[in-house]
């Protein structure tokens, strides 16, 4: 069936069910980042692969709304289509909410699964239908009805953290969860966001692509916790810790049925932007309802002192492999065979080698020349081009390791580049380093710091049209709220940067049709000198590989910069060499000289 055909397929049970407007986002039941193969409606029925995007469709316009990550990809891969592309955050181009309160008639009917909509959004729905003297239908999965042969949901089994990887027991966050909870005067709080149940009960799987979760609900009361998920993935080790810490486990799909059970007179905690619509809508009609973040999506963000000494650890594993790919390639290149796919596939054997590895992070970028203009590009068996000398290769990846999470981007000269490009590649270096190096007062957030990367871009009237950084979980998801590096501010205020949290400094550059350049470390807050005017904090840096200096051009840094690159090579150099063969150590001494 070809797109088209199933565009018009869905308005055929739009029109079943009374439906002028149809709403699929790209979500699981718990609007996680990524999915499994079973939720990927939206990409069915738009032929879109990228992680983020939202189709409307109504009886005679489709839509797919993006942002600036996958432009380049959405244009390519929606031509002929008949779905038009709406690039978010571009000036003159509508919102999904203003394009469908301009295209609802008066006492029209919006539709969407209730499931994958959050809560905060579907009341921009509700108000828009409201307007219209019109309504809500959102009881339907209307994709899930004309996808045939549609993947099963995963049943995957689950693994228990142990503490000495966690730092904590699920029993001990469970009691700092209903603290908050007693502040907040809540008797009940509810769950839907995996990572935050993965993160309180100790608990990890394999139901989410790269990220790994476990598909469930939990309820938490004040002296018992009710699961909803398939008990088939649990193993005895996992019930008995369960046991210890009386928490029940009901069936998956049981949740929506037993949250209209819960007491009248109860108070109920969730989080508007981590809850669904159903699920909201589902809540008993004369309960207390409390809206307010999680108390886990902090608490598990600002990571304690052993899951810290951990990532420490799982980042010079990643290390050891990245630096040992990266002169592979170097050796290589020109003289075997290699693609983007067999070169990324090279490196996820390297990483295999070490010890506690257990999978990539994401979906693995390995974009070779103008390829690396398309920020979340990834390669196909149609697209995957041959790596030669004379171009850039850029390769966005991270593997979850016993003891953490990595998210690392490294671009690469193959033999000799432009001078244009290693222009480019200097100013993201210089971007990168200078965030990195940055001392600031508690209290700043991401958005206050974001220009320190960016100030130089905009200085030679350039910009990368996504964040600068974004925080990161601990074996867990690999984009983790509430941090980020952002110079624009979002609807909710900006978290303050706290010791422990780890986050990513990642500027770029990218040139349609000719290159793209991204350099990526992890880094993890710590606190510096404390005097009369406050706590000082600063960055510890995460990942150690080098920075191509085949790329680079010393002559466009400062002085303090290029000390901040030769302070930071020393380091890789120290860390990473003892673990290398003679012949990798050598190359690793040239490619970590000073400049």
């Amino acid at each position: 069936m070809k797109i088209c055909e199933r565009i018009d397929a869905l308005r055929r049970e739009m029109e079943r069910e009374g439906m002028d407007i149809y709403i699929v986002p790209t979500a699981d039941y718990h609007h996680s980042e990524y999915v499994g193969e079973y939720f990927k409606v939206r990409q069915f029925l738009t032929g879109f692969t990228g992680s983020a995007g939202t189709a409307v469709v109504t009886k005679d316009k489709a839509g797919l709304w993006t942002d600036g990550r996958y432009f380049i990809q959405a244009d390519r891969q929606l031509r002929g289509s008949g779905i038009e592309l709406y690039r978010m955050g571009e000036p003159g181009v509508d919102t999904i909410v203003e394009f469908v309160r301009k295209e609802l008639p008066r006492g029209g009917v919006i539709g969407f699964d209730g499931r994958t909509v959050g809560l905060a959004e579907g009341r921009k729905y509700e108000r828009i239908a409201e307007e219209n003297n019109g309504s809500m239908n959102y009881g339907h999965d209307l994709g899930g009805r004309i996808w045939e042969n549609r993947p099963e949901m995963s049943k995957e089994k689950a693994f228990l953290l142990d503490v000495r990887y966690s730092g904590e027991t699920a029993g001990a966050k469970l009691g700092r969860i209903r603290e908050k909870m007693t502040e907040y005067g809540a008797d009940v709080h509810i769950l839907s966001s995996l990572d935050d149940i993965a993160w309180t009960l100790n608990i990890r799987g394999g139901d989410v692509a790269y990220c790994p979760l476990v598909l469930s609900y939990a309820v938490i009361c004040m002296d018992h916790v009710d699961l909803y998920a398939d008990s088939g993935k649990f193993s005895e080790e996992i019930m008995s810790s369960f046991a210890e810490n009386d928490i029940r486990v009901y069936p998956y799909e049981q949740i929506y049925e037993n949250v209209k059970n819960i007491e009248d007179d109860a108070a109920i905690l969730i989080d508007p932007e981590r809850t669904s619509y159903t699920l909201y809508k589902n809540l008993p009609e004369h309960a207390t309802v409390i809206e307010a973040q999680n108390p886990s999506v902090l608490m598990k963000s600002a990571k304690n002192d052993t899951e810290a000494e951990n990532i420490r650890k799982a980042h010079l594993k990643d290390g050891i492999a990245h630096t040992r790919f990266m002169y592979w390639v170097k050796k290589n290149i020109g003289k075997i065979p290699m693609t983007e796919i067999s070169a990324s596939d090279k490196l996820e054997e390297f990483r295999s080698e070490q010890e506690g590895y257990l999978g990539a992070s994401f979906a693995p970028i390995s974009a070779f020349a103008d390829h690396g203009a398309v920020i979340h590009y990834s390669a196909t068996e149609e697209s995957n081009a041959e790596l030669k000398e004379g171009k850039l290769f850029l390769t966005d990846t991270g593997g979850h390791y016993w003891e953490g999470s990595t998210d690392i981007t490294r671009t690469i000269a193959l033999g000799k580049v432009s001078r244009r490009e290693k222009e480019h590649f200097t100013l993201v270096a210089r971007a990168m380093l200078r965030l990195a190096n940055t001392v600031f007062l508690h209290g700043c957030t991401g958005a206050n710091l974001d220009c320190i990367a960016r100030e130089i871009f905009w200085k030679e009237r350039l910009n990368f049209n996504h964040g600068t950084g974004h925080g990161v979980g601990y074996l867990m998801n690999i984009h983790e709220a509430p941090v980020n590096f952002r110079w624009k501010e979002g609807n909710v205020p900006a978290q303050p940067l706290e010791k422990n949290m780890v986050i990513s400094d990642e500027p770029g550059i990218y040139i349609e049709d000719s290159h793209g350049i991204r350099l990526e470390n992890l880094l993890l807050v710590q606190e510096d000198e404390e005097n009369e005017y406050g706590q000082f904090m600063k960055f510890e840096i995460l990942t150690y590989v080098p920075i191509d200096l085949d790329a680079l051009i010393p002559e466009l840094m400062t002085q303090e910069e290029r000390e901040m690159l030769n302070e930071y090579h020393s380091k890789v150099y120290e860390l990473i060499g003892p673990h290398l063969n003679e012949e990798e150590r050598t190359w690793l001494k040239e490619y970590t000289r000073p400049v």
